[in-house]
């Protein structure tokens, strides 16, 4: 993994390039869930980049932009897929889902502590 000193290759805010490595203060902790299938589909909670202006989202190897509000049940789509996503923070009591509870939402490894430490459950 990068570190905070890392170069990013990234021109002016366009956005369209893909870093080629992540800086850390530029990432958060998110809750990921696919709307593509319906209300409620595959779910991740992970590591997120965020983009120099704030643009674009980057999560493994998927490319986020915002919807700007017109989805339904979504916030951002996949820019090479088109799928609709619902990208947040965590939620401090772990109920990530729109209706409630952690049903099947997988943690990355990489953050699992660090999401633990963020996590108050009731």
């Amino acid at each position: 993994m990068a570190t905070p000193e890392s170069e990013q290759n990234e021109v002016g805010d366009d956005d369209e390039a893909l870093p080629m490595e992540f800086r850390l203060t530029r990432s958060k902790i998110m809750y990921i869930e696919s709307k593509s299938e319906g209300l409620e589909g595959p779910a991740v909670i992970g590591r997120v980049y965020f983009s120099k202006s704030g643009n674009t989202l980057y999560y493994k190897d998927k490319k986020f932009r915002s919807l700007k509000g017109s989805g339904f049940k979504s916030n951002y789509f996949e820019t090479q897929s088109g799928d609709h996503y619902w990208i947040s923070g965590p939620r401090k009591d772990g109920n990530n889902r729109l209706y409630g509870g952690n049903k099947g939402v997988q943690i990355d490894e990489d953050v699992l502590e660090e999401y633990k430490s963020l996590v108050k459950p009731r």
